[in-house]
């Protein structure tokens, strides 16, 4: 005998048959899952001739939230219509609710206009109103929802005042998370730990970290996600002492850190913090989590210990998409393109993880450092044959790589092939002309750049490439007016990347005291990146005197460089001031600066060998 039957059986069995016996089984049936049973107990009730009131009708509405019962739910609907129990609270919440669950919101909030209109809603209603236009994204007419609550005088519940709160998270509603941070402490709330999270997390999105340290120190229990969101508050703001500390503390007060605690720390954390959290990972048996075994790959990679990160990686059991690109990560960004290149074909052909465009991306940078055309291509094939032809951030980085491999026209037919450009795409290919020396074409992509309107303005990267552009060509005229353009139409306040391609332009033209003026008047130091593009166009030209100014500051920054030395000598040597030429050798000699190996990459035909070569003897080591 089934359950429908038994129920049934016990509802045969009663004396009193009414409607209450009915809500009873009714309501046990939804209570314990049973949402079929419900149904047809609902169905047999009403072919019974018994009369259904709000009670019933807000139990059989409340598994009706699904798409598959909906239609269902609309039959109920419109007997709760019918029998004239739409004006009871108990049925409109209930019809509010299912019509949020199944994903129809402007069902639901036109139920709950018409019962405001008669003054029939309550506490639940505002509630089930603001959690579902929260869960639909309609997020500024649950903040509006919430102020009329208010006005209505109804308090909110802890789970509605949680919503709310992940509302303003955007520094544009700062206002409105006060208000909200005011009912709490107006309704006696503060001591609950889930809101003074929702708070502590709000005030750190705001930058506010000093009312979420001290939402934070009044609140007498904390829990894990407390001191999670006060870590995170800290590093999301540089702030690594503040939240190493408060890491510290949480030790003492007897927390145990989770797997995001010990994420967040490794974002800010120095290379000793990072091998103590290694080692408190392995105590607290997390390693083997793939989310911190990647946060700990990223750590050691960024602090240039790739090897202990690539040891955590080739000890993972699970590895996910993430796992392969922080490793790639690591390897572009400690300079270990092959050990790249091999981990991607790795990747590729024994991973079940299908790459995405971030680890093309990766990729496709590492081929452009070392000018591996042949791998580029190949890894530009398979972008083609994975339908990712249309990601612009490949499209980009396709455009940089065929440029950096010496292949112009490839760079260009990728600017024209692609459907939609942004302003990275833009800068590409302004610096791919610079690159080859097209300055011309690069101040044309520039200007046709312009005419797109403000959403791709030029930004100082921009400008950048297409001065380094104008310098390379040797367009003084040119760069100098798109110089003032940066900074009177544009209003972009140059840094030192632009005054540093505005002055290699005037050294390339032999303007060096032109130069040397411009550096005088600039608004910051000049760096050693301008003083070596002095130097390097003193060599050049000949500048004697200006050259002794840059090579002097550059003798105090980097003593140890011989490439200074060397550079200041010739520039004696090439106007006859042998004496200075010389005792230049001597320094360099006396200060043990020498000079570093290079390093080559070339691409035979299935592989890519790496040359040393040694300055003395310019042989392969």
């Amino acid at each position: 005998m089934g359950l429908i039957e038994r129920a049934y059986e016990l509802l045969e069995r009663s004396c009193q048959r009414d409607v209450t016996v009915w809500n009873a089984v009714i309501t046990g049936c939804v209570e314990n899952g049973h949402g079929n049973i419900a149904v047809d107990m609902f169905i047999r009730m009403h072919r019974d001739g018994v009369k259904h009131d709000n009670y019933t009708f807000a139990s059989v509405l409340s598994m009706c939230g699904a798409s598959e019962r909906l239609g269902f739910g609309r039959q109920v609907h419109s007997l709760v219509v019918q029998t004239g129990y739409v004006v009871m609270v108990s049925a409109v919440n209930a019809l509010v609710t299912m019509y949020f669950n199944c994903g129809l919101s402007n069902d639901a909030c036109e139920i709950f206009q018409k019962a405001k209109a008669v003054i029939i809603c309550n506490q639940v209603t505002y509630n089930a109103m603001i959690s579902g236009l929260v869960n639909q994204g309609r997020d500024m007419e649950a903040v509006i929802m919430f102020l009329e609550m208010r006005e209505a005088c109804f308090e909110p519940t802890e789970a509605t005042l949680v919503s709310v709160f992940s509302l303003c998270m955007d520094g544009k509603m700062v206002n409105i998370g006060r208000q909200v941070h005011g009912v709490v402490i107006e309704m006696g709330f503060e001591a609950w730990t889930s809101l003074s999270n929702a708070v502590i997390t709000m005030y750190s999105n705001y930058g506010d970290l000093g009312s979420a340290c001290r939402v934070f120190e009044i609140l007498q229990e904390k829990d894990i996600i407390s001191w999670n969101s006060m870590i995170v508050g800290y590093a999301e703001r540089s702030d690594f002492m503040s939240a190493i500390t408060t890491y510290l503390q949480m030790q003492i007060a007897g927390m145990q850190p989770d797997d995001f605690t010990v994420c967040s720390l490794l974002t800010c954390s120095e290379l000793r913090m990072s091998q103590n959290i290694h080692g408190l990972v392995s105590k607290n048996g997390l390693k083997l989590n793939p989310e911190v075994c990647n946060a700990l790959i990223s750590a050691f990679s960024k602090h240039g210990e790739f090897e202990h990160a690539y040891k955590i990686f080739r000890e993972m059991t699970v590895r996910n998409l993430i796992s392969w690109n922080s490793i790639l990560s690591g390897c572009a960004f400690n300079g270990l393109p092959l050990r790249g290149l091999e981990i991607f074909r790795n990747c590729t052909m024994s991973s079940s993880e299908e790459p995405d465009t971030y680890t093309l991306s990766i990729v496709l940078s590492i081929c452009s450092n070392i000018s591996a055309i042949r791998t580029g291509k190949q890894v530009h094939g398979y972008i083609l044959r994975s339908g990712f032809g249309s990601e612009i951030p490949l499209g980009n980085a396709l455009i940089t790589m065929y440029a950096k491999c010496g292949v112009l026209e490839w760079s260009s037919k990728i600017f024209d092939l692609m459907t939609e450009r942004n302003k990275v795409s833009w800068n590409a290919m302004i610096s791919a002309y610079g690159q080859h020396g097209e300055g011309i074409k690069a101040v044309e992509c520039f200007e046709a750049m312009k005419e797109l309107g403000s959403a791709l303005d030029p930004d100082k990267a921009t400008f950048s490439a297409v001065l380094s552009a104008c310098s390379h060509a040797g367009l003084v005229d040119e760069g100098c007016r798109i110089f003032s353009l940066m900074v009177e139409e544009y209003c972009v306040e140059p840094g030192m990347e632009q005054y540093s391609c505005i002055i290699d332009l005037l050294g390339r033209s032999r303007k060096l005291d032109e130069a040397e003026r411009l550096i005088n008047t600039m608004p910051f130091k000049a760096d050693s990146s301008i003083w070596w593009t002095v130097l390097s166009a003193c060599k050049a030209h000949g500048n004697v005197r200006v050259g002794k100014i840059a090579a002097d500051f550059l003798l105090d920054t980097e003593p140890n460089n011989p490439t200074v030395y060397v550079l200041l000598s010739s520039i004696y040597a090439a106007d006859g001031q042998w004496e200075e030429a010389a005792s230049i050798r001597e320094l360099m000699v006396r200060n043990g600066a020498t000079k570093q190996r290079g390093c080559s990459w070339i691409e035979p035909q299935n592989s890519i060998n790496t040359l040393l070569f040694d300055e003395a003897t310019r042989t392969e080591c």
